[in-house]
């Protein structure tokens, strides 16, 4: 009898008749990304309009479109243009705040745009210019730097403030020596001419120009100190005349150590007479004396001045009484610094009759004038009938207590 033998059923499948030639249909075999970072996606292709508002940034110099755009596309031009384009370019075509704000703070550490009328753009053009003229040489930089610049800002520059004045720059005495012939030398036409840069070429183009601040002299010489460095030449002086008579619109005129003499202050007077807009006028810290206060005191009745400073000055008796005699018959003066002159009781005294008959100067400062007694006895009459006056200054006399008793009547003297 024949065994019946099992048969054992081989568990390998039977080949499969379809071939997969495409892994990736299969998705166990599908190799896969998994990026570090889980915000990571494929980069997306930005928008036309995104593409040519970067081309119109990045060819604006040659082509500044700004005005054909919309304004959202405007805006988005303003806010990435470089603040380095040519002011040619940018100065009479963008009024955007904005722009000229990041022109201003990534040029200048302080930024106070309350002192330029809360204008950025009129920030910007003002201390350029001023930057320019601060480091302006004669006969090395070229005048074009500053006339290129005038069609530019003329529209926007209101003050100008310098506190220098660069002179030219002295050659070697021993290539002098070696260049200029004896004649020359005889003739003085070896010395370099101290003129500074010639204002008559620039103040009367500022069509809006309201204040002139000016210091003839330069900053942080340090061992190159010469006296020269700080000349306010008969050059500077009258072209400086020229120039604030050409500028009907200035109302603030201030030159301050300068070395203004009394012939100086004689010619810048002679051309402020009868000048339309002029309310201030600061000359202190100068070398005026009695002949120049003469000149000041006929400028306060023929000006709509109202604010003077002449402190710091070299005025005695005479030029007092000069000026005095023009308070009595002034009737716009409100303000008057005299401090630090040598006006003594004489010309104290004449300022303090004339006081009895203005009835318009509110602001009076006489401090350090060698005033004594007799001067303050006549101020408590003044003060007794003068209601107008109400802030006196009569520091740093000789004044001594018995003239402060009488002096003080409880109005603001001190």
């Amino acid at each position: 009898m024949q065994e019946n033998v099992a048969t054992e059923v081989s568990p390998v499948p039977p080949p499969s008749h379809v071939t997969i030639k495409n892994p990736a249909a299969n998705p166990r075999r599908m190799r896969r990304l998994i990026a570090e970072d889980p915000e990571w996606n494929l980069a997306i292709v930005p928008p036309l309009t995104e593409l040519c508002i970067q081309h119109i940034i990045n060819n604006f110099e040659n082509n500044p479109i700004l005005e054909r755009l919309l304004p959202d596309h405007q805006k988005k031009v303003l806010e990435k243009i470089s603040t380095s384009l040519p002011l040619t370019v940018t100065a009479n075509l963008i009024s955007d705040e904005g722009y000229w704000k990041r022109c201003c703070t990534e040029r200048w550490t302080v930024c106070d745009v309350s002192a330029y009328g809360h204008s950025w753009k009129r920030m910007f053009f003002e201390r350029h210019l001023e930057n320019i003229l601060k480091f302006y040489i004669p006969d090395i930089t070229s005048p074009n730097e500053i006339l290129d610049l005038i069609p530019l800002c003329t529209e926007y520059v209101k003050k100008i403030e310098i506190d220098q004045f660069l002179p030219p720059v002295k050659l070697d005495q021993k290539k002098e020596d070696e260049d200029v012939s004896d004649t020359e030398s005889d003739a003085g036409l070896d010395e370099p001419s101290m003129d500074h840069f010639d204002l008559n070429l620039l103040v009367p183009a500022l069509l809006h120009l309201e204040e002139l601040n000016l210091s003839y002299g330069v900053k942080d010489c340090g061992m190159n100190f010469e006296w020269n460095l700080f000349e306010f030449t008969y050059r500077d002086c009258c072209s400086l005349a020229t120039a604030i008579k050409k500028c009907p619109t200035l109302k603030v005129f201030k030159l301050t150590r300068s070395k203004v003499d009394d012939d100086k202050a004689r010619i810048l007077i002679q051309h402020l007479l009868d000048h339309p807009s002029l309310e201030e006028l600061n000359l202190s810290h100068n070398l005026i004396s009695d002949r120049g206060a003469r000149a000041i005191g006929k400028l306060i009745n023929h000006s709509k001045m109202v604010t003077l400073n002449i402190c710091d000055n070299r005025i005695r008796a005479q030029g007092a009484q000069a000026i005095a005699h023009a308070l009595s018959k002034n009737s716009i003066l409100t303000s008057l610094d005299l401090r630090l002159n040598s006006i003594e009781d004489e010309g104290g005294q004449a300022i303090c009759h004339a006081l009895l008959l203005n009835s318009t100067l509110t602001t009076l400062h006489l401090g350090s004038n060698e005033l004594s007694e007799p001067t303050a006895t006549l101020f408590s009459q003044v003060l007794a009938q003068n209601t107008t006056l109400s802030h006196i200054n009569l520091s740093c006399n000789h004044i001594g207590l018995v003239g402060w008793r009488e002096a003080i009547d409880g109005r603001h003297v001190r």
